[in-house]
């Protein structure tokens, strides 16, 4: 109920304009979320390069509202894509296709991604294609085979372990080689399509882990790359120990190394889980977010953990 209501939360306008008032919530919202700016943003994965850790970067955005909208983001994405070459960090990035214009004009939204992605692809980059809610899952993975058919082969997506589909989703992207962030999911779907128990969401999870796992055995088990901006195949994204021990315990029983098995991890939450996997030898990869357009990412991670609403609600408290 409470999470069901954090998301509604999350993409109302009043609540929006409400919580986005408050100085406070941006404070707390820092925790997740590394700045308003690119330089922000540099200078937390230049800190986290420098303890071993890879990155991933958000520039924060989604439901663009015109064709201006979205090509200005385009802009932002190709922009963060240069200093990430011209800083030499060990990052990709990420991004969601309602910011690059998928409401507006399916076409329009595949011509940006593809601008991004051949800039990507010039410097040894690659693009992750954030999963959104259901109502737009066949058009993102629509968009991303039309790419990868076209040649684009340092793209790859994000699959939802509670929606019900997922098991057949991943088994077809595991063969062709996709590589795929595994998440649980974070909107708030009808029990129609997803599963309305964490339980079925759990084994959902390793199952699809396990599938991913196996994929990435059958493709030669590549690792991440020496740069640290190609992630293999199978991308873990979970803070839940139970998950990640699964992962671990069925890769070395699989016989994929390592290095073949990504962990990634938000901004700002379980350190020390991020140094426990690095320092038994797997890549951790953090997501990294930034942008003013904060709001619906930071009420979603307080909607996932009652962690993180416990310590938005304590700062409250204290003003």
């Amino acid at each position: 109920m409470l999470r069901a209501f954090l998301l509604y939360l999350s993409s109302a306008s009043w609540a929006r304009r409400l919580v986005s008032g408050w100085g406070l919530s941006r404070r707390v919202a820092s925790r997740f979320v590394a700045g308003d700016t690119l330089d922000d943003a540099v200078r937390a994965v230049q800190a986290l390069n420098q303890a071993g850790l890879n990155a991933t970067l958000d520039h924060l955005g989604e439901n663009v509202n015109t064709a201006e909208d979205a090509a200005h983001a385009t802009e932002d994405y190709l922009g963060l894509l240069d200093r990430i070459q011209e800083t030499k960090l060990r990052a990709n990035v990420s991004l969601k296709l309602t910011q690059l214009g998928l409401l507006l004009d399916f076409e329009m939204c595949a011509a940006n991604l593809k601008r991004i992605v051949d800039r990507a692809k010039s410097y040894g980059t690659f693009v992750r294609i954030d999963m959104e809610d259901s109502a737009i899952l066949e058009d993102t993975l629509r968009i991303y085979q039309r790419l990868r058919e076209s040649g684009a082969t340092n793209l790859g997506v994000v699959i939802q372990s509670y929606l019900y589909r997922s098991d057949d989703d991943i088994h077809r992207l595991a063969e062709e080689g996709t590589p795929v962030r595994l998440v649980k999911g974070a909107y708030d779907e009808p029990a129609k399509i997803a599963y309305p128990k964490k339980n079925d969401v759990d084994r959902a999870f390793d199952r699809e882990t396990e599938m991913l796992i196996q994929g990435a055995i059958s493709h030669g088990s590549v690792p991440v790359s020496a740069d640290g901006r190609t992630p293999p195949i199978p991308a873990i994204a979970t803070h839940d120990h139970l998950r990640i021990e699964y992962a671990c315990n069925i890769a070395k029983e699989k016989g994929l190394p390592k290095e073949g098995l990504e962990f990634q991890l938000l901004h700002g939450i379980r350190t020390e889980l991020q140094r426990t996997l690095l320092k038994d030898g797997y890549p951790v990869r953090i997501y990294v977010p930034y942008g003013t357009e904060w709001y619906p990412y930071f009420m979603r991670r307080l909607a996932e953990r009652p962690a993180n609403l416990w310590f938005f609600v304590s700062n409250l408290i204290r003003g």
